[in-house]
Parts: structure tokens; sequence; C-alpha cells
């Protein structure tokens, strides 16, 4: 039967705060993200806040930026000292970068940081639970002044910057395994850098503070069992909660009809910024040009829609197929439609710590055909539930296209196999259950 409404689904008659873990009961959480809104982190981040409360966990959030009206959200600091901590942070970094813009957003030091042991809500707290803070959030020597309130830590990653000296993906540079020092990121050649010198200032405070450690995907918890400063730790996954109930399989009828698909099938391809190198779009052209070339009737059938901030509309240019680009989407309605509507979602990236485009695609019943050298491995099971293409290869990455064109896996199977493993009640679940083996440590807290 197909899911036809974007409604939830119904609740069950039980009250969630009955179900909690007891001495979870009562208790006080506080997620700490830079922002309940803006980038990937900050709209899980916010999506766990929800899930927590809406089964009983009495959870709040404190931000750098907030832009939503959720009372359940604060953010801290003034405008002015929010502004100037990034700014400060920002200026200490660009001469270790040689004056590179390039490179100036890869790393981050937690200088200048705002921090929020002040804040009421955190002084109230009995875990704190910290998720993307950098850009003038959170410094480590505020971590270390949570510790020396009593609250119990927990830190979600969503890149590795927990596990680096100061950048936020390493890509092939495996020098955090020993100790960071040489970073390519720096205009430095020198062992005894920036990345080194803060290196030693987290192993100090990791040997000070105790922390849970959470991944959102098992490739970033492999990363940390490899890193010098996180192999020792207690890291487990806990992948991102999405809202799974919320999509449906089946488009409702006479909506949205400026999006009404123009082709028997649509390829749909997403990114906060489609042209960031990092998202691999000249992967996806080379391969939908490909199919075009040498498919033409498949080809004549197919449009591809993408949605996305561009800097460069051109990039486009050089694809041969029907398309259409609807720019950046703050909708999550339309983006529902969208993954409703197409047959195939493709990501290209060259490393997503999750793939939450994926997830939010098969939840709408599209095919999942990526790149997975990464994250993205927990989503996708090759010729099961989608294609796992070779890493940068864009042949093969057409033939993961072609192969979902032509699959016949039902709508219904695709967004009940991501239901079972990242719905916002389930990830929910399996933090409350944390919260509770973190206070059951200390016994004055039960």
């Amino acid at each position: 039967m197909n899911l036809q409404s974007g409604d939830p689904v119904s609740s069950t008659s039980s009250s969630p705060v009955s179900s909690l873990p007891a001495n979870l009961k009562g208790r006080k959480v506080v997620l700490v993200n830079h922002s309940d809104s803006l980038g990937g982190a900050a709209v899980v981040s916010f999506r766990l806040l929800q899930a927590l409360r809406k089964i009983g966990v009495d959870a709040r959030m404190v931000v750098y930026t907030k832009t939503s009206d959720e009372a359940n959200v604060a953010d801290t600091g003034t405008r002015f000292f929010r502004g100037l901590a990034f700014i400060m942070e920002r200026l200490g970094i660009l001469p270790a970068v040689g004056f590179k813009y390039v490179n100036l957003y890869k790393v981050s030091t937690g200088d200048f940081a705002l921090n929020i042991h002040r804040h009421p809500w955190v002084k109230e707290a009995d875990i704190v639970c910290l998720n993307w803070i950098n850009q003038g959030l959170m410094s480590l020597g505020g971590i270390r002044k949570l510790h020396r309130m009593g609250k119990k830590i927990v830190w979600t990653l969503h890149d590795m910057w927990a596990m680096t000296g100061i950048c936020h993906h390493a890509y092939e540079c495996e020098n955090y395994v020993l100790e960071c020092g040489h970073c390519p990121f720096l205009a430095s050649p020198y062992s005894n850098d920036l990345s080194h010198r803060y290196w030693k200032k987290k192993h100090k405070l990791y040997q000070e503070v105790s922390i849970k450690y959470v991944t959102v995907s098992n490739w970033l918890e492999k990363l940390a069992s490899k890193s010098s400063l996180l192999r020792d730790a207690d890291v487990r996954t806990i992948h991102n909660a999405f809202p799974v109930d919320q999509f449906y399989t089946a488009p409702p009828r006479n909506l949205y009809s400026f999006l009404t698909p123009e082709k028997p099938n649509i390829i749909l391809f997403g990114a906060a910024r489609l042209d960031d190198p990092i998202k691999g779009l000249d992967y996806m052209i080379d391969a939908l040009n490909y199919i075009f070339d040498n498919y033409p009737v498949l080809a004549s059938k197919t449009a591809v829609y993408f949605f996305g901030a561009m800097k460069n509309p051109q990039a486009l240019d050089q694809l041969r197929f029907s398309h259409r680009c609807f720019g950046l989407i703050n909708d999550f309605k339309i983006i529902r439609y969208l993954c409703s509507i197409s047959k195939v979602m493709v990501s290209s990236s060259l490393y997503e710590t999750l793939g939450g485009t994926l997830i939010e695609g098969q939840a709408g019943g599209a095919i999942p055909v990526t790149f997975a050298p990464d994250g993205r491995a927990d989503v996708v099971k090759h010729l099961q539930n989608g294609y796992v293409a070779r890493y940068k290869d864009s042949r093969d990455l057409a033939e993961g296209i072609l192969w979902a064109l032509k699959s016949d896996i039902t709508r219904e199977e695709l967004h009940q196999s991501v239901a079972d493993r990242f719905s916002a009640p389930v990830i929910a679940r399996r933090y409350a259950e944390l919260f509770s083996e973190i206070l059951a440590e200390d016994p004055s807290k039960n």
C-alpha cells in the first residue's frame, strides 16, 4: 500500500514519558550546535531535539545562530560578541593558512569562542550533548568548564574535527593517526605547526575530561578508532534522525504543478551547494552524458532535477540531458514531493559522513545511486536497495543510474529500508539509552 500522506504516523496510546528509562525521568538535556537550521549538522540536531522531546526527554537546544521560532531553542551571547568571536578566530587562522581563503574554513581552532557554561539552560542540565560547535561557539576550554560544573558530556561528531588537530575532514592525509603536524591545509611545512599544537591541547583535554563520543556513521567511527586522539575513547555510532514517517511514496495529485514531471523518469540530485567541489558534480555530469550519448531512447524518457545553491550556474551548461535546476529549496514539503516523483536519487560526493539526501530519497521511494567509501555505506547496500559505484568512476556511476532506472524495487520497500534504521523515534530511543547509561555511571544522578 502506498503512503499517500505526508502526515506523521499516529502515536501509540502509551505515554512517552512512561517508556523512558527510569533514571532519565526528570533529567534535563541540552543540545549544543552552531545553528538550529543552517547547515546539515543544524538540521539533524534540530530533528534530534524534536525526536527526544516526542519520547518524553526534557531536551532543549543552545545555538550560536537561531533562525527558527522554536521556544526550546535559545542563542547565547549578544549578536556583537557572536560576530566578534567568529571574526577573531578566522583572523587568527588566516596567517597560518598563508592568507589563502580556499583553506580558511577547512580548519578551526576554537579560540575566541563564546562558550555556553553561563547559559541558564546549561546550568540546569544534567547532560550536555555537543554537536557541531565550531566558528565562535565553543572552545576546548569551554568543554573543560562543563566538566568542572559536573555536567555529563556527549559529543556527537558530524565531521573529523574532534579527532584531528584542526581540520574538519582530513581527506587523504593520515597524520591524525599518529600526531597531527605537517598539515596540508597550512602554509607551514613544519611538524610543530598549528595543527600539532592543537592536537596536543585536545590530547590533554581528553585525558582530563570524560566524554562519550557518538559518530553519525560506522565509517566515521572507524576513523575515530584509527585516530591517536580517540582510539581509546568510548565511541559508538548512532545515526542521524530523519522524519521518515513524513515522506510519502506516491505524490499527492494537483500539488506543486510547477514541479510536474516532464518525463516518465526523474533523476534527482541535491546539495546545499551543487557546485561545491566536494559534491562531485562533474562526475554526475559525465555519467549522465554517457547515458545520453549511448542510450538515447532511455534518455529521451528521462529528465534530471537539481536543487541547491550554485555559485556558478554555468556549471550545468555541459549537461546534454533534459534538466531543471530549482535553486536552494528551504521548504521541506517540496523536498518530500521531489523525492516522491523521482525514480533515482544520486550522490556523487567525494565524501559524506552519512548521506542525508540518499536517506530522504529512499524515504520517498527513489533508488539511491552513489559512491560510498564513507558513511553512505550505512545507507546503500549494493544491488539490494541501491547501487554503489566505484569511487570517482563516472562510467560505473552511469551503470548504476541505468540499473536503477530499470530496477523493479518497490517504493514501499525503499521507504521501509530507511524507516527501520533512521526514523526519528528509533534514533531518539538510542540516545535515551545512552543518556541513561551515563547517568547510571554516577549514583548521585539516580
